[in-house]
């Protein structure tokens, strides 16, 4: 039996996520023998992109935004990429998804581009974190207290800065869904 058995973590995410901030948590968690959800606007697949530029894996989508209900999850996971943090932050019902989970104090946890999903739900100020240098400043517009580290938890809320971080993004990751519920 795994920290996370009896657990079921939602993984929001659209196409475009970077491949590893995705693939590599998921598989953790499932060694740790939680249920994982990947969850996305649309049904079928969404695809994973390395950097910038090149399309690779597709991935299950297990159930679409508008089916999901944060009720059913005890953790979310929020992977980055450039285009999938962007196309999550035009999704009122995406927003609303990830709103609920603060509300409820459940562990949230969002490497490199992700937190920009945090900035519009209105979820980061006086909350510490960190990302990717390039989304720095619109933490700190937001409000929140941003750190050059390879991971920082806040509450329950774990963030990195990028792939290389995902042993240390992992770990944190597995302890605060392990923990659960954290109250403000």
């Amino acid at each position: 039996m795994g920290q996370l058995s009896n657990r079921t973590i939602a993984v929001l995410s659209e196409s475009g996520f970077e491949e590893t901030e995705l693939t590599s948590p998921v598989q953790r968690l499932k060694e740790e023998g939680a249920t994982v959800h990947i969850i996305s606007s649309k049904p079928g697949k969404i695809q994973a992109m390395k950097g910038d530029h090149q399309w690779t894996i597709e991935v299950d989508v297990d159930k679409t935004i508008s089916e999901a209900n944060a009720e059913d999850y005890q953790g979310l996971v929020i992977p980055g990429g450039v285009l999938n943090p962007d196309a999550l932050r035009k999704n009122d019902d995406a927003i609303a998804f990830v709103k609920a989970f603060f509300e409820a104090g459940k562990p949230v946890a969002a490497i490199c581009h992700g937190p920009q999903v945090l900035i519009t739900a209105e979820v980061v100020e006086s909350r510490k974190l960190t990302s990717t240098k390039t989304i720095k400043i619109d933490l700190l517009n937001a409000g929140a207290e941003w750190y050059d580290k390879e991971v920082v938890v806040d509450q329950g809320l774990v963030t990195s800065r990028s792939p290389d971080d995902l042993p240390a993004f992992n770990d944190k990751m597995v302890e605060e869904f392990a923990e659960g519920v954290h109250q403000n």
